[in-house]
């Protein structure tokens, strides 16, 4: 379960780094060249998206070995062949 944390902690780190580092980036160059913000905010967008892509992947796979624990069968299946 202390896994599961930790790697869900670190995704949300990593992505919240992520989005600031961008919108700083965005920011920067609107104020550079007004005249391209759309063509930057739907490329701003699909990015945002694809690091909050990654977050939610992490999220689910956490979730997935903290209550689904699909190791967790087979190491018993080989423990009881082990023991009798």
């Amino acid at each position: 379960m202390l896994a599961v944390g930790i790697m869900i902690g670190l995704a949300a780190l990593g992505a919240g780094l992520g989005l600031a580092i961008m919108a700083g980036k965005f920011l920067e160059s609107a104020a550079r060249q007004p005249e391209l913000i759309p063509v930057l905010q739907v490329r701003m967008f699909i990015t945002a998206g694809l690091i909050d892509a990654a977050f939610i992947i992490s999220v689910a796979v956490g979730l997935l070995l903290a209550f689904a624990n699909p190791l967790a069968s087979a190491l018993l299946a080989e423990a009881a062949k082990v023991a009798g």
